[in-house]
């Protein structure tokens, strides 16, 4: 309702009406289960392009030597992390159900009564700690989609001619911070809208964005202009001995 002239038509059409209803359950319960079946073709789309297009390499550079096939490299490798990702879930599933769960979940669901504190999955905390970092309701909104769509831009933020992260220990050094606060950010998630949660939210939320819009761009121009440097004074020497 936060977004102008077309905020009420959004909310309402998700929702069915014009409160959290019995058609809001239906579909949403109609949006979890198709979800899955989205993600499983994808995975397969995925698949079929890494068969096609070949993994990539620490250099980024494209080579047809010296490879290995697929199957059975790969497939063996992938059941591998498959069979540990099928344990640690019937683990949590058998052993520990309400472990991720919120004690608000044992309660009986009132319409006429808003649960004091309200929070989201694990997995979405820390988008909802940078919404909440936001007084204003409309930014805090937009701040909350723009921590996810803002991944969507990092093929043009990335600069670095080096693809990934083994040769390049200050891009090592600026990403394993970008995990620190990434986890700063989904433990204040859980926490109460009060000081300092808020502040600390608010510094964590502009160290998040700065990543992707500042960190990411100069670090990899930083690199390239090193790399450029070591490889011209390494190949100079050569050039005046012929």
């Amino acid at each position: 309702r936060a977004v102008p002239y077309v905020g009420n038509d959004i909310v309402e059409w998700p929702l069915g009406g014009y409160s959290v209803s019995n058609a809001t359950l239906n579909r949403f319960y109609s949006l979890h289960y198709l979800l899955p079946f989205i993600l499983a073709a994808l995975a397969l789309i995925h698949i079929f392009l890494l068969h096609e297009e070949g993994s990539n390499n620490p250099i980024g550079v494209r080579g047809d030597i010296d490879v290995i096939p697929f199957h059975s490299y790969f497939t063996f490798k992938d059941l591998y992390g498959w069979v540990l990702m099928v344990i640690g879930l019937t683990v949590l599933v058998f052993f520990a159900p309400n472990l991720l769960s919120d004690a608000e979940n044992f309660k009986q669901a009132n319409p006429l009564v808003t649960p004091v504190h309200i929070r989201p999955e694990w997995y979405f905390l820390f988008a909802y700690a940078i919404l909440r970092s936001i007084p204003n309701k409309l930014g805090g909104v937009l701040a909350l989609f723009a921590s996810i769509l803002i991944l969507f831009l990092l093929p043009v933020l990335h600069k670095s001619l080096l693809r990934g992260l083994t040769f390049r220990p200050l891009g090592k050094i600026f990403f394993w911070m970008f995990v620190a606060n990434f986890l700063v950010l989904t433990w204040l998630g859980g926490e109460p809208v009060e000081d300092p949660y808020v502040f600390i939210a608010q510094v964590s939320s502009i160290l998040y964005f700065a990543y992707f819009l500042i960190i990411t761009p100069l670090v990899g121009y930083l690199e390239n202009k090193l790399l450029f440097q070591r490889t011209t004074s390494g190949v100079t020497p050569h050039i005046k001995a012929l």
